[in-house]
């Protein structure tokens, strides 16, 4: 099976590391620092201790990273790993790899990007995904593995058996990559979409991490009304959750480490470019061109949206000044 992944960072670097290990003709996309160090030492991924544990290494002769995707051509799959506010500069590269047959799995949090992907590559192309696991690029060449099953979960756009979906999922299964197909893929990424963005909303407004979210009574209803809106515009979208999903999900949240915070808040908090449109910004969006009222979502999103104005001024004024505008 030949793959390229675009986006070879924590999501990409990771299963696609894992598809090169088991064997398979892997390309990767990349540039800078991480492109030189792929072509010369190859990839490494760290296991959840940091170390050596749980993790595993592609040598750079059972890999191939370009920074050109026409020096690729055509593949069979194509694993998107890039955060949502990177797909406009993403997705151009993705011509040259698509052909008829080829499918672009999509990992993104949200629900907007399969339909930003088929734009370009047409809704045929695309695969419906979502990982479940935490990585990050930790420098040129390396991965950690911080947590998580280490999961994608993948389906056609409009939930039909395919080939290629079989094709995937045994390659994964192989890699040592847990492979989910579930009966309504749309399904799984409004209830993860319903976790990850009042998590990271409200995370982000509070400064707090999740175990003190949860365990303040007035935080922990923001969190369920927050849930509770996204459950009213998934149904108004299209896709209707468990009655209990917002239950089930708070089960979720008392069981994660309470020290967790999501990479919305982490980026914000460092004055980064986040996600923020994508998850709480969609929200929003879409429950007003579905006549649904967010008002936990939309004051999230208003304070969050005048911090991310501040910081891209301030990235802008450190541009023209060559270094901090301080």
């Amino acid at each position: 099976m030949k793959v390229a992944v675009v986006g070879a960072g924590g999501i990409g670097g990771y299963f696609g590391g894992r598809l090169a290990a088991a064997g398979h003709d892997v390309r990767f996309v990349a540039r800078g620092r991480h492109l030189e160090a792929l072509r010369r030492d190859g990839l490494t991924v760290e296991g959840p201790e940091g170390d050596a544990s749980g993790g595993f290494s592609v040598p750079a002769s059972a890999l191939r990273a370009t920074d050109d995707p026409s020096e690729i051509g055509p593949v069979d799959h194509v694993l998107l790993g890039v955060k949502t506010w990177q797909l406009p500069s993403a997705l151009p590269l993705l011509k040259p790899l698509v052909e008829d047959g080829t499918a672009v799995l999509t990992t993104q949090n949200g629900v907007e990007a399969p339909a930003e992907v088929a734009e370009v590559v047409g809704r045929d192309a695309v695969l419906l995904g979502s990982a479940k696991i935490i990585t990050y690029l930790a420098g040129p060449g390396r991965i950690r593995h911080v947590g998580g099953l280490g999961s994608l979960t993948f389906g056609e756009w409009d939930n039909r058996p395919s080939d290629r979906v079989e094709t995937l999922r045994r390659a994964l299964d192989e890699a040592g990559v847990t492979a989910v197909v579930p009966q309504d893929i749309w399904a799984e990424l409004w209830a993860k979409f319903l976790f990850v963005a009042p998590f990271g909303g409200l995370g982000s407004v509070t400064d707090a991490p999740i175990g003190a979210l949860r365990s303040r009574p007035g935080t922990r209803r923001l969190l369920a009304d927050a849930m509770t809106e996204i459950q009213r515009v998934a149904r108004a979208s299209g896709t209707v959750l468990p009655d209990d999903i917002v239950t089930t999900t708070l089960d979720f949240v008392d069981r994660q480490p309470a020290e967790g915070t999501s990479s919305l808040q982490r980026d914000i908090a460092a004055g980064l470019p986040s996600e923020l449109e994508a998850w709480t910004g969609a929200v929003v969006r879409l429950g007003g061109s579905h006549g649904v009222a967010t008002p936990v979502n939309s004051f999230l999103y208003q304070v969050l949206g005048l911090r991310e104005a501040r910081a891209a001024e301030q990235r802008a004024a450190e541009r023209r000044t060559g270094g901090s505008a301080a």
